[in-house]
């Protein structure tokens, strides 16, 4: 009988810490370098190879008329970052203020950062953020890559198109991420539709790289689905005189310019980052542009803004409508 009791036991234990190791995760707290706690949260899972238009996702309300989509260059997404309290509550403030990010410095083997960040933000926030990259990023075991992350309440993504831009020769060192979208809550006939082109330019190789992303928009644009609303965002390592082939593209133009005193620096000292458009064929955009202070938005201090990233966000705004307005895009 003893001999079965201590059998029970050590089963017991063991199904024990199988159960919290499948459904719970130990989570490391810094500030700065000091460790200041551990956390013990349940793991929820993220559906983040589902396709787009899921019903079971809520619609937004129909009132909201406008789609505010962000780039932000996290300069290193990873499991440290995520344990640092104050980088991780910034950065679950940050997103909830938009319906799609374009972010890039993810770091890691596999997506495991990404899932554990829409889980804080849908955790703190009960929204339906979710998130999309290229699905051969595991399979070629990328450590350093872009990602888009969404309200799927908001945007429908085609996961279709999801896809690194054809590079057969490596000329990118961080490759650029496309993905197509459409806003939920319009008639479908009527929901803007838009792709975007997410880059982080190597600052080694600018020229170069700048160069070849006119070539990639190009071939984006001309790619036979018919999408003329392609957006360029993220880090391009240069201000809006200074992008190489992307200044020659025809009707392309940065959002933000150097001459109006844009920078998008915690430091305040460059113009790094920036969304590129064509307007006559975008209409949908409203105008709006923004560069986000978190420092004054968040109310934190340069070290603490500097914990989350070294850049500042970028933002832009768009009517939820093709064309900017209701019954354009059925009467074309």
């Amino acid at each position: 009988m003893p001999k079965q009791i201590v059998f029970l036991l050590i089963l017991g234990i063991v199904l024990g810490a199988v159960y919290f190791f499948l459904n719970y995760e130990v989570h490391r707290e810094v500030a700065g370098e000091q460790t200041v706690g551990w956390k013990i949260i349940p793991k929820k899972a993220v559906p983040a190879d589902a396709p787009g238009g899921d019903d079971r996702v809520p619609v937004a309300p129909l009132g909201r008329t406008t789609l505010r989509i962000a780039t932000f260059q996290l300069g290193r997404l990873d499991e440290r970052k995520l344990a640092n309290r104050n980088a991780a509550d910034v950065l679950t403030r940050f997103f909830a203020r938009f319906d799609l990010v374009a972010v890039q410095g993810v770091r890691g083997r596999n997506r495991g950062e990404l899932v554990r960040l829409v889980d804080r933000i849908n955790a703190a926030t009960g929204r339906s953020y979710n998130f999309a990259t290229c699905p051969t990023q595991r399979r070629d075991a990328l450590e350093h890559y872009s990602a888009f992350i969404f309200d799927q309440a908001r945007v429908d993504v085609d996961l279709r198109t999801v896809r690194f831009v054809e590079d057969p020769l490596d000329r990118f060192r961080i490759k650029p991420l496309v993905g197509s979208f459409r806003v939920r809550g319009p008639d479908p006939a009527e929901a803007f539709t838009f792709t975007l082109i997410n880059v982080e330019v190597d600052g080694d190789r600018a020229e170069q790289e700048l160069n070849l992303l006119a070539d990639a928009f190009r071939a984006v644009l001309h790619d036979g689905r018919g999408e003329d609303d392609v957006i360029l965002l993220g880090e391009l390592k240069s201000d809006d005189q200074n992008l190489g082939g992307l200044n020659g593209l025809l009707g392309v133009s940065p959002l933000l310019s150097k001459r109006y005193d844009a920078f998008t620096t915690i430091r305040g000292a460059q113009l790094l980052d920036n969304i590129l458009l064509d307007r006559r064929a975008t209409t949908e955009f409203t105008g709006i542009v923004e560069v986000m202070d978190l420092i004054r938005e968040f109310e934190l201090t340069m070290n603490s803004a500097l914990e989350v990233s070294e850049h500042l966000p970028v933002w832009a705004e768009f009517s939820v409508y093709e064309g900017g307005q209701p019954g354009i895009a059925g009467s074309r």
